[in-house]
Order: structure tokens, then sequence, then C-alpha cells
């Protein structure tokens, strides 16, 4: 064998060696992301749902549990009326069914508060805002 041959057949295994482990560096975008966090529930749909309620005060924020609960919040443009949050995070995976938002509503007539119906299509509206947020985070996260 020359001493060119030679060379050739040493680098070889070398290289590929070396290809395997510039593979193993990047980020492992295949996991699901309940294999990344170190708390109860996914993570995006968590940061995506304090981020959203971030107008209201929080009463109880459990990670592990996975459930966020606001205290009654009043807009400053309809004082006579407030509403009340409760999100629930079921799953470890980022899914809409893993989203639940319930939300209480109270008017207020004659100094005092009085329960009245909330419209589902505010919840859902809600929900929706959580989820693309929290697949905007997914996205950031993953190009980042």
């Amino acid at each position: 064998m020359t001493r060119h041959s030679l060379l050739s057949a040493a680098l070889i295994p070398v290289a590929l060696l070396a290809a395997g482990c510039s593979r193993n560096r990047t980020a492992p975008v295949d996991l699901a992301p309940s294999r990344l966090t170190s708390i109860g529930v996914n993570t995006y749909l968590w940061r995506a749902a304090i981020d959203t309620l971030s107008f209201a005060p929080l009463i109880t924020a459990d990670s592990n549990g996975g459930v966020i609960v606001t205290d009654w919040y009043a807009n400053p443009n309809s004082p006579g009326e407030r509403v009340k949050l409760t999100v629930s995070i079921l799953d470890q995976d980022l899914r809409a069914d893993a989203l639940r938002v319930a939300a209480s509503r109270q008017i207020n007539q004659g100094g005092s508060w009085v329960d009245a119906p909330v419209s589902a299509a505010t919840v859902q509206k809600l929900e929706d805002v959580i989820l693309t947020r929290a697949r905007d985070i997914r996205r950031a996260t993953i190009a980042g």
C-alpha cells in the first residue's frame, strides 16, 4: 500500500467517529417536552398560561399539580364586572386537550356581586391564546 492509501485508511474511521460525535451535541428536539422538564406539567403550557394570566393577581400557581388560580380581576374600563380564572394543565405533552380553563364572572348589582354566566367562546378564546403562546415559546426554544 502506498503512503497515501495508508493515511486515507487511517482517517476514515476518525472522520466517521467525529461525525457521530457532532450529532450528539445538538439539542434533543425529538424528545417530548415532558422529558426535558423538571416540573410536573408541560413547561411550554405552564409558561404560556402564566404569561397570559399576568394581568390578574394570582392566588395559586402550582407547577407540580398544574393549577393556576387568579384572584378576582376587574377591568378598569368596566369596574362593575369582575372575573376569576382557573387554568389546569392536565398532561406533560403540548396538546390542546392538555389544557382546561374555567372562568367565573360576577357583576355588581346594587353594591353586591352577583354571579353571571360566562360565554363559552370567552373560555375557548383564552385556551386558544394560551396554546398559541405555548407553541410560540416552543418554536423559539428549539430555534434558539
